[in-house]
Formats: structure tokens, sequence, C-alpha cells
């Protein structure tokens, strides 16, 4: 056996379970694959699509009246909804609210405005997934670079999937890299106390792949080296649905070549 073979089977195999346990986090009852629809709250109480009761907002709280009939219930403690309850939420913040049959409604605040959105556990996209799309593993696409972090971070205004919906991203440095002969600096966030987020768009995009996409880099080390496995580049929730409110990149974060690696379209 040779030895770029040998080192090539321990890549593959941390992939494969990587890819197992994306699509079964996907797969979760009322995960991303169960959205299936989107709604603003009105000033005055009404009733929306696809939901019982009446829902408002005074721009601070959300309200939310309901009789035993309409056999809603509060997601914590099951507890059926019988009169007013309220809740307020700070921008970007999600609750799993309340619940009947199947559905779980999801009370959000975006952009400032209060949302709800509805998840089935009988979603078509959820029962008939078998595991998203994807490329082959591709080895030449895991990439050693260096991250350069910034003095302060950077808040940069940005688009969404949502149209209605503006964005922002709160950079913390640039990842530095070279592909295809050509070197990309790509302003990089935080994703949680060992990783950084990389939203980019490649010439994939909108053929084999969806919009843009991301990846999640470990954190580097003291030399400042990090290494980027594009095989392990994922789709935010909006790939799957028309409800995600998913922030798009940063300006200049496009790599200028096809990066045929990790997740495709999984419409197409």
């Amino acid at each position: 056996m040779s030895t770029q073979h040998a080192e090539q089977i321990p890549l593959t195999e941390r992939w494969d379970r990587f890819r197992a346990g994306r699509n079964s986090a996907l797969a979760s009852q009322h995960g991303w694959l169960t959205l299936t629809s989107f709604q603003w709250l009105p000033a005055s109480p009404a009733a929306l699509d696809a939901v019982p009761g009446l829902w408002s907002t005074d721009g601070t709280a959300a309200f939310l009246t309901a009789a035993a009939p309409d056999h809603l219930t509060l997601v914590e403690g099951e507890t059926p909804v019988d009169g007013t309850i309220e809740a307020t939420l700070a921008d970007e913040e999600s609750l799993m609210w309340v619940q009947f049959g199947t559905v779980v409604v999801e009370l959000g605040m975006r952009a400032g405005r209060y949302m709800v959105r509805t998840r089935d556990a009988q979603s078509p996209t959820l029962t008939g997934f078998t595991g998203v799309p994807v490329f082959g593993y591709n080895p030449s696409l895991v990439l050693t670079g260096a991250f350069e972090r910034y003095a302060e971070p950077r808040t940069v205004a940005i688009t969404t999937a949502h149209p209605d919906v503006p964005g922002a991203a709160v950079l913390v440095g640039d990842v530095v890299f070279e592909l295809g002969g050509a070197t990309y600096r790509l302003g990089a966030e935080d994703g949680g106390p060992d990783s950084l987020v990389v939203t980019f768009h490649d010439e994939t995009n909108n053929a084999s792949s969806w919009r843009w996409r991301k990846l999640e880099v470990a954190k580097p080390g003291a030399d400042g080296a990090v290494v980027l496995d594009f095989n392990r580049t994922v789709n935010y929730p909006a790939a799957f649905s028309d409800f995600g409110t998913c922030p798009a990149p940063v300006e200049g974060n496009r790599i200028k070549v096809a990066v045929q690696a990790g997740e495709r379209d999984p419409r197409k």
C-alpha cells in the first residue's frame, strides 16, 4: 500500500463519520428540514396561515390568544394554551414556543421584527430525506492556510436568504490560503470556542451547489496555521427551504474557481 493511500484512509473515514453525523442532525424531528412557513406578526390580533389562534406584536413582545379547541400547548411543559400568552425575544433569538399535532411553532425576532415559522415533522422535505447530495471526497481540497486576527472585530452589513431580513456579520479575522494558483483572503466569524466559520461564494454556486455555502475551520494553533478541508463545506438551512433567513457572504468572500467538494444543491 502506498504512503499516499494509507494517509487517505483515515481522512475518508473521518469524512464518512462527519457526513453520517450531518445527515442525522438534519433529520431531527423539528429541525431545518421541517420548515413549512414564515410569517411576520401583525400589530393587531389576527389569524395566520397554517397555525391556530390569534397572533400579534406591540413591537416589544409577541402575543398569542388561543382557546382549548385550538389544541395548542406550550412546547416546554406541554401546558394547554387557553387565553393570552406572551413572549419577549432579543434580535436573532428564537423560541420553540407552542405546538399542535406534528407542528411546532417557532417564534423569532429578525431585523427587529417578530416572526413565526412552522416546523412540521411530516414535512415532505423531511419524510423524503435520504441524505444531502455531495461531491466525491477530494484530498486535493484539504488545504493549509493561515489565520490573521484583526485587532478588533469588524461588523459588516450583509444580505440574507430572506429579502426582508438584513443581516450583519461580525468578522474576527482573515483566513488566507492558496487555491488554483491564486491567493485568497476570506473574512471569518467566530463559530464557537474552538472554530471559525467562513461563508463564501464559488463557481459551483447556482449550478451544482446552492447560492453560497459555509466551512467551519478549527481555530489555529500558536503559529496561526489552519486546515481548510473543503470536503466539509455545508449548506445553510435556506438551501433546503424557502423559509430560512441565513446570512450571505460578506463582499469579497468569493473563490474564483469551482470548489467541487462538500455539499451540493439538495434541490437539483
